[in-house]
């Protein structure tokens, strides 16, 4: 009897319900991330798509008419100012040099004739032993003779700068392209396509476009000095290449509202290439010791963009703030945050104020959080 006593109460107990005490418990806190806002020095980027083009760009032709006898480059190939590219048959201008200066030795040697008549005759002059008029007439025809001479100077020159352009040089440094005639070929100076093309690669040059608004923070950052633009892949994962910026066009566009600037980079890997599509980046200013945080930990709702701040007992805190410039995954804080407040960067739609969170993160990061910090 007594045994069987036990067991129904032993049942009734265990069929009751629980206290209210019991059926609240302790709330589940919530995982989160959790960063530290501090102070930090934050570029200020103004970004625009451009495109490359080559620092120099020379087409090389023939600036006479004759055979190509050589090509003395390769497709591709680095190049450096007077370096030789081809050449063109010279006999035929050789031997128009030769005729000019056959032509000059002639006219050479009738002027000192002409000049010695013209000794003789000024020596005569005095006794009145020849006429006036033949003075004057060979003294007359020893100034055309020089003028002869000079003209003959004249075609010796042309001559030899014609046969000099049978060899054909780099006009300046860079890389030749393609092709575009082949050795036993007759090139003329008229030819409109060129033997080949030269661009310069290094430095290179970036043109790129902003808005007409960037306008005042672009020309003072000029004013203040050197303006440092970086070249980044079209998908903005890679960095090409950092320059400097070499100037703003003198005018806007006023039907698109932006403005041109141009770019000058050292381009030592070849990564940038005449015609390529880049991102650009122009720092235009340096914030100095400005309060940032992770910018996972800007929230923004109805009322405005707040964070989530930890607070000493592990409990949150909406806390409306106002930022400025976001880079690099970082924004900056002009108001709301403290340096070394903690602010919550992730799980923020599983929060309301007064919730309680636990760090996701290192062990190091859990102490953090359960040592209580002042503000």
């Amino acid at each position: 009897m007594l045994l069987l006593t036990g067991v129904l109460v032993a049942s009734w107990l265990g069929r009751r319900p629980a206290t209210a005490a019991e059926s609240r418990g302790a709330p589940a806190a919530v995982p989160v991330d959790i960063d530290v806002a501090a102070r930090a020095d934050v570029p200020v980027y103004l970004e625009g798509l451009g495109t490359v083009q080559a620092f120099f760009t020379a087409k090389v032709a023939s600036r006479v008419d004759g055979l190509l006898q050589r090509v003395a480059f390769a497709e591709g190939q680095e190049v450096r100012r007077g370096d030789v590219l081809g050449q063109i048959d010279p006999r035929p201008l050789q031997a128009a040099l030769d005729q000019s200066v056959a032509t000059r030795a002639r006219d050479q040697a009738q002027l000192e004739a002409a000049r010695r008549d013209l000794d003789r005759y000024l020596a005569l002059a005095p006794q009145n032993l020849i006429a006036a008029q033949t003075v004057d007439t060979q003294r007359a025809l020893v100034a055309q003779l020089q003028a002869q001479l000079n003209i003959d100077q004249a075609a010796i020159d042309n001559a030899r700068t014609q046969l000099e352009y049978t060899t054909i040089r780099a006009p300046i440094s860079g890389r030749t392209g393609i092709r575009q005639v082949d050795p036993g070929n007759n090139v003329h100076a008229t030819d409109t396509t060129g033997i080949v093309v030269i661009t310069q690669l290094q430095p290179i040059s970036v043109i790129f476009s902003l808005p007409e608004d960037a306008l005042p923070a672009v020309a003072r950052a000029l004013n203040a000095g050197e303006v440092r633009v970086a070249a980044w892949s079209r998908d903005g994962q890679t960095q090409l290449d950092e320059g400097k910026l070499a100037l703003i066009d003198n005018q806007i566009d006023p039907t698109t509202g932006t403005m041109r600037l141009k770019g000058t980079f050292p381009n030592p890997h070849h990564l940038l290439w005449p015609g390529q599509f880049v991102n650009v980046r122009v720092l235009v200013q340096q914030q100095r010791g400005v309060v940032v945080l992770k910018s996972a930990a800007v929230q923004r709702g109805p009322n405005g963009v707040f964070a989530y701040v930890v607070r000493a007992d592990a409990t949150v805190e909406m806390r409306p703030i106002t930022t400025d410039e976001d880079h690099g995954g970082l924004t900056v804080v002009t108001a709301g945050i403290r340096p070394g407040e903690r602010v919550v960067t992730s799980n923020q739609y599983r929060l309301e104020p007064g919730s309680h969170v636990r760090a996701l993160a290192s062990p190091e990061d859990a102490a953090a959080l359960a040592a209580p910090r002042s503000p």
